[in-house]
């Protein structure tokens, strides 16, 4: 019998490889497209927050999808595919929440720190070479 922590991160693992094939697939087939736009990741990560729309209500208003089923799709699946649609859910539950300032917290912050983050990771490398 596998232990259910270990069965929980299993899931989520199956998930994450599956996602991550998908997004690699997409990427393929829209770096074909004209570029100059990095389409492959806006795409990604639009049909990841329509995926993860889709999933929560029928996970959280429909009770249709069990709790190791969400935690392969939700945190495994469209958490390999892309962190934005968790991003976007987890902000839109703060706003409907009503919690606006936080929303728009999550937003700034996320936005700028990692922005920020990537920035300092590249300065980084670049000094130690």
């Amino acid at each position: 019998m596998i232990p259910v922590g270990l069965w929980r991160a299993l899931l989520v693992g199956a998930g994450g490889f599956a996602g991550a094939i998908a997004r690699y697939l997409v990427g393929a087939a829209v770096t074909r497209a004209p570029l100059g736009f990095p389409w492959a990741t806006f795409l990604v990560n639009a049909t990841g927050c329509l995926a993860i729309g889709f999933l929560a209500v029928v996970a959280d208003e429909r009770g249709a999808l069990g709790p190791e089923a969400r935690l392969f799709w939700i945190a495994g699946v469209l958490g390999g595919y892309t962190t934005f649609s968790a991003f976007g859910y987890e902000t839109i539950l703060l706003a409907r929440g009503g919690d606006h300032a936080l929303a728009a917290a999550n937003v700034f912050g996320q936005v700028t720190v990692g922005l920020l983050a990537v920035w300092t990771g590249a300065w980084l490398a670049r000094s130690i070479t």
